[in-house]
């Protein structure tokens, strides 16, 4: 009899856990539990479709003969409780359903606003599909909007607003925008643009309220006390992984689930992947948190094959991101904010890693510019640990395969901290002679 594979959410995580089980297991009894009424799409998509780059029909990441071929029970409920000892899930509805081994796929929401007035038909935040409809309907042309919140969601709701013609007004808390990944050059690039973009700026301001006319939001009060009309308010301070399931089944937790080198919970039949799970991090030597879209696939494929029988260890790589900001394509590799604060975000936000603002105790930094296109490394005592390439990528996959590597970049330190075209000239001549070595150990010559 074969085993029943559950797995909760249906992100990333857990579309590429099934299809691993699939793989591994072409008979077994597979069941995706789920809130999302909709097929599975992609997250970093909605704020293409917020913009209006394409439509919705974009989003999603399988055909629907792709989720044909998957073979797998769609059950349409939230989850009230597991039941560890008894191997069940139950529903909301009161029915129950057994598994064998469990995948938590759950994923993470928005930090919810705590403000007065956050209650106000208006008040918005991004987590998924339906929200970005509501959204969508909600911004009118030449109405006024304000987002407060930091990092890559809160500008991908300030460009959407202003794409869809609203007039946006977007509070920071700081003088710099993501002051935490960002270094100030970069930060005013970006800034310069979204002002280009029309968006008003609004620095060391915060929210004091949110005031509304019959249930819905008409205005803004700041700390300062000036009011600014408003019928759309978005909020992006951070999310939290949904782990609230787990908390009641008495599972390990930290900041999230806590997984083992398996990605197995403290309960040996529960698994847990994607932005609800909490990893070890070899490089730092803790345990992490990424909302990262590749990190999920990673850790869906292991999850699903270790359900299955498998024993992979998972083994947490160099975190990345690739996103668009104002326009510009922006790749982040490894430990590159160095520890600062950002005042607009209460934790991480979607596409980012917890490992990003974590610097080696001794490192310098170098960077390079021209106009928009921008090339910065956290260099450490033996290799280049961090990087961020804004405009022009033609260093991001080097620079991905030396961090990933560990390379020792000893013979050409004192030149890369010299900094310049010099330094780039350098690393240029290094990572070809890196990429011959490479290969000549790959075919034994």
């Amino acid at each position: 009899m074969s085993n029943h594979y559950v797995i909760i959410g249906s992100g990333i995580a857990g579309l590429v856990a099934a299809e691993t089980l699939r793989k591994e297991e072409p008979k077994a009894d597979i069941s995706i539990v789920s809130e999302e009424p909709h097929d599975f799409y992609s997250r970093p998509g909605l704020a293409y479709f917020l913009r209006g780059d394409f439509p919705e029909k974009q989003l999603y990441v399988r055909s629907p003969e792709d989720v044909r071929k998957l073979n797998a029970r769609r059950i349409h409920a939230k989850v009230e409780q597991i039941l560890c000892a008894e191997h069940e899930l139950l529903l909301a509805d009161g029915k129950k359903v057994r598994y064998d081994r469990l995948l938590l796929a759950t994923g993470a929401l928005s930090v919810p606003p705590s403000f007065p007035g956050c209650e106000l038909a208006g008040v918005v935040t991004l987590d998924g599909l339906n929200d970005t409809r509501h959204i969508i309907e909600q911004a009118r042309r030449s109405r006024p909007a304000v987002v407060i919140g930091g990092g890559i969601t809160a500008l991908e709701l300030a460009e959407g607003f202003a794409c869809r013609g609203m007039k946006v007004n977007y509070f920071l808390r700081g003088k710099l925008y993501w002051a935490d990944v960002l270094d100030e050059t970069e930060s005013k690039i970006v800034m310069e643009r979204l002002r280009h973009e029309g968006v008003t700026i609004h620095t060391e301001t915060q929210i004091k309220q949110a005031l509304g006319v019959n249930g819905k939001i008409a205005s803004v009060e700041t700390q300062a006390g000036a009011i600014l009309p408003c019928e759309l308010l978005a909020v992006a301070i951070g999310v939290r992984p949904r782990s609230e399931l787990a908390q009641k089944a008495g599972l390990t937790m930290d900041k999230g689930v806590v997984v083992n080198e398996y990605l197995q919970t403290s309960e040996s039949d529960i698994y847990a992947a994607g932005d609800v799970a909490e990893a070890f991090d070899p490089v730092t030597k803790r345990r992490l948190r990424d909302v990262l879209w590749p990190t999920a696939i990673d850790q869906g494929k292991i999850a699903g094959a270790n359900m299955a029988g498998r024993k992979l260890a998972y083994v947490k790589g160099i975190p990345f991101n690739v996103t668009m900001l104002t326009g510009l394509k922006v790749t982040i590799i490894g430990a590159i904010g160095g520890g600062k604060k950002n005042d607009d975000l209460i934790t991480i936000s979607r596409g980012e890693s917890e490992a990003w603002r974590i610097a080696p105790n001794t490192s310098g930094t170098v960077s390079g510019q021209d106009d928009v296109n921008r090339v910065r490394m956290v260099i450490g005592e033996r290799a280049i640990v961090g990087a961020l390439v804004m405009g022009n990528q033609s260093w991001s996959r080097p620079l991905q395969r030396l961090i990933v590597a560990q390379s020792d970049i000893t013979p050409i330190r004192e030149a890369l901290l010299g900094g310049g075209a010099e330094s780039m000239a350098q690393l240029a001549h290094f990572y070809r002679d890196w990429e011959e070595k490479k290969a000549a150990r790959i075919t034994g010559t």
